[in-house]
């Protein structure tokens, strides 16, 4: 989808982001024109370009990947454990692109998926395939954002369509034990399961994060340029955004579309993915 120029203000206009995360301060910026994925990558589209090169990503070189804990489906052999201090993620032997859940799952099952257990530097390989980038942080919150100023998710202020409406995959229920599935979704949702924004982009909220291109310093907002910011030069991981199918307002409160996160370029997960853009 083509984004034209034009100026926002980025970040958190309601204060109710974690101060770690460096959502403030809101400051107006200006950017170019730019096209961006109107999805999420597909395990479709990912699948054609591990077809052309012959890539392996990071969680198949390491053999192993975090898969929630509810959805693991692979032979109790390859169950490694949780993740120290997330219990909630599972190591995986053998989860990966193809195998979101574990040996068991298969991601040719689930095409219209967006693919996940994709680190950041999977996904610039794939960028470096296609052509195209991973969008800057202020690049994916001016389209996140769907042309409405300031507002708290790509949809609006209200998290709740008409009649209890969700517009987002994200959970429900008590984290991290109950999902009800009111959404419909316990893990991923097919790209275009939900309403697009203002801009005919689709799950820039919940669903799976998405890798941007930026270094992440939750200082950056105070010293950031007024023009297309490129993000700071160095940083304590890669910056993500727009929050997954696990984010709850009792812990993850990042679907709103001001919400920042990061980890480190190497880390995969089954609810991390992204989308490109081009100038």
């Amino acid at each position: 989808m083509l984004i034209g120029p034009g100026s926002f203000l980025m970040g958190d206009a309601f204060n109710e982001g974690y101060a770690s995360d460096g959502e403030l301060p809101v400051h107006r910026v200006g950017l170019d024109a730019f096209s961006i994925d109107a999805t999420a990558v597909t395990n479709t589209q990912f699948a054609r370009f591990i077809d052309a090169t012959g890539y392996r990503t990071e969680a198949q070189v390491y053999g192993s990947s975090a898969v929630f804990h509810l959805l693991v489906n692979a032979p109790a052999r390859d169950v490694l454990g949780p993740v120290p201090g997330a219990g909630w993620w599972i190591t995986v032997r053998g989860a990966d692109w193809a195998h979101p859940f574990g040996a068991n799952s298969a991601a040719a099952e689930l095409p219209d998926h967006p693919v996940v257990h994709v680190s950041h530097n999977d996904a610039l390989a794939y960028c470096a395939w296609s052509g195209r980038l991973l969008p800057t942080e202020a690049q994916w919150e001016y389209a996140a954002r769907g042309g409405l100023e300031s507002a708290r998710y790509a949809w609006g202020d209200e998290l709740l369509g008409p009649g209890g409406e969700h517009r987002a995959n994200i959970w429900q229920g008590t984290f991290p034990t109950i999902n009800t599935t009111a959404d419909g979704f316990l893990g991923t949702a097919p790209v275009r399961s939900f309403a697009a924004n203002g801009y005919g982009l689709y799950e820039m909220a919940g669903n799976v994060w998405e890798w941007c291109g930026d270094w992440f310093l939750p200082r950056y907002y105070a010293r950031s340029g007024p023009d297309n910011p490129p993000g700071p030069p160095f940083g304590t991981g890669r910056v993500m955004r727009g929050g997954s199918y696990l984010c709850h307002d009792s812990y993850c409160n990042r679907y709103r579309v001001a919400a920042r996160s990061s980890n480190t370029p190497d880390s995969s997960s089954g609810n991390c993915g992204f989308r490109t853009v081009a100038a």
